[in-house]
């Protein structure tokens, strides 16, 4: 593998994008005319976000990135079903990206209505219940650990994603146990802009899982 084909290497090169965004110094790499002209052939995204469909979440801003860099799939709440590991499986399996992002967010809607439907047993109408349905179990899951404050919720959330992703796809789940492959959870901030990490998956003890 190249050295850009490393998940280590793919995930520093993601968060000093983050890095820049937060510090309010962005490079907005690959973004100019010259780049569009090179990925318009073929692309090679060096990572896969899968991220909560926010309007305040989009990934080629916040990890200061460009045309051809990642692969992009959203859903409300970041909730995974077949027509989502098809496409991660596609820009692993395909387009051999090194990494898989999962990003989740605080105030997240999807979630909140998880917990008020736990809690007041209301759910919304229409598919948007299914939604609020898929992510119920990882708040389950966080109360039943002790973990009752909104930011563990949603790690627990996060990290529950990502073991889903590998549990459900062997595409996934062979790569990382053959160190092709890298899957982390990030939570984004909205405040401030940063990213940090709350679940890793196939990057070794240089990515210590954030408390």
């Amino acid at each position: 593998m190249t050295e850009i084909q490393m998940p280590g290497n793919a995930f520093d090169l993601l968060l000093a994008g983050n890095q820049r965004f937060v510090s309010g110094t962005p490079e907005h790499p690959n973004q100019d005319a010259a780049r569009r002209t090179e990925t318009a052939p073929s692309q090679q995204p060096f990572a896969v976000v899968f991220g909560c469909s926010d309007s305040r979440l989009a990934a080629e801003i916040i990890f200061d990135r460009g045309l051809g860099d990642l692969f992009v799939v959203r859903t409300a709440g970041h909730v995974a079903g077949t027509e989502v590991l098809g496409s991660i499986e596609f820009g692993v399996s395909v387009l051999n990206a090194p990494l898989v992002v999962v990003l989740g967010h605080d105030s997240c809607g999807a979630v909140a209505a998880a917990c008020a439907a736990l809690e007041d047993g209301r759910t919304p109408g229409g598919f948007v219940r299914d939604v609020v349905e898929r992510v119920t179990p990882s708040v389950l899951a966080a109360r039943a650990a002790g973990r009752e404050t909104a930011e563990e919720i949603l790690a627990e959330h996060i990290e529950h994603t990502v073991d889903l992703l590998l549990e459900r796809s062997r595409v996934l789940a062979e790569r990382v146990a053959d160190g092709r492959l890298g899957v982390v959870g990030l939570s984004y901030r909205l405040a401030d802009g940063s990213a940090e990490l709350v679940a890793a998956r196939g990057l070794g003890a240089a990515a210590p899982t954030a408390s």
